[in-house]
């Protein structure tokens, strides 16, 4: 799993620092098996953990700040029982570290899967195609039981209204970067749609790039599940316009078998994403800015075309 270098070391005013003697001094403590391997920072855009690499096979995942402590839990509770169903490698989760050596969270230890972040602007079918398959699918699997869109999962897979709010404050501070009206009106198109009628079904909720990689120009493994819940399968969407272009995009709407209101209503969360994270990220995750920068264009775009 490899990212960007291009990031500030801190992103939150309230982030835990963390570096490789932090994750020497936990794994010495607890996990003394893989003590002596070597650790190396892995420069990735995610916005919630820092992860170090541990040896050639091992992943230590790191929260970056409060307020994320369930998503351990839940990839430990579902990911195996997801991975086997689902057409793309899924990071196991192989042991849970407790709060110590200074560190105040819980932490987690992963198996390390190869592959490169994709850039946006794939127009490939074959990349578009691995994607509806997987989200396919992801959203065919049995729910029962799954965790409902709520705080554990930033309200992915909620109705889109509950965003109404946050999206037009978030308009609002873009002015002047950002064609506003043009953005509000594609907005309020995405928010005028039906809610989703049908029961919740499972969702990754951020298929964004840095939480996809490619292994020799195919889609290889997704990562990151701490949006994982279940809800509205639009969330799911949003990889339609967060990574893909052209072709790409059209092969993705075909195959991945969805009506017109749920194709805007993944338009919609798409749009409301970008335009939050945008005010954000802009100074301390170049990658992330420019990725929603991205998504608000192509969304606006594709938006115009449709019509």
């Amino acid at each position: 799993m490899r990212g960007s270098r291009h990031l500030a070391e801190k992103m939150h005013a309230n982030e835990v620092e963390t570096d490789d003697a932090l994750v020497g001094r936990l794994l010495a403590a607890q996990f003394p098996q893989w003590a002596e391997l070597p650790i190396t920072r892995v420069h990735s855009a995610g916005t919630d953990h820092v992860l170090y690499r541990v040896g050639s096979d091992l992943v230590v995942r790191l929260r970056r700040k409060e307020h994320v402590d369930e998503q351990v839990d839940k990839e430990r509770t579902w990911l195996p029982r997801l991975a086997p169903l689902v057409p793309l490698e899924l990071p196991i989760p192989l042991a849970k570290g407790e709060p110590g050596a200074g560190y105040p969270f819980a932490w987690s230890i992963y198996g390390w899967l190869e592959g490169e972040n994709p850039v946006e602007g794939v127009a490939d079918p074959a990349v578009a195609s691995d994607l509806a398959r997987f989200v396919t699918a992801l959203r065919h699997i049995d729910a029962t039981g799954g965790p409902p869109a709520g705080e554990q999962n930033f309200f992915r897979g909620a109705p889109l209204a509950l965003r109404d709010e946050p999206t037009r404050i978030a308009i609002e501070e873009l002015r002047g970067i950002v064609d506003t009206g043009a953005v509000a009106s594609a907005w309020d198109e995405a928010l005028g749609t039906p809610a989703w009628p049908g029961p919740p079904v499972w969702i990754h909720g951020d298929l964004t790039p840095e939480n996809l990689l490619l292994r020799r120009g195919r889609m290889a493994a997704v990562i990151d599940f701490g949006c994982l819940g279940v809800g509205d399968p639009a969330c799911d969407l949003l990889v339609a316009w967060s990574l893909l272009s052209g072709q790409g995009r059209r092969v993705f709407r075909e195959e991945v078998d969805v009506d017109d209101d749920t194709w805007a209503r993944g338009r919609g969360w798409a749009l409301s994403t970008a335009l939050i994270a945008l005010p954000y990220y802009k100074d301390t995750n170049p990658p992330r800015a420019a990725n929603a920068r991205y998504r608000i264009r192509e969304a606006v775009a594709d938006r115009s075309s449709a019509r």
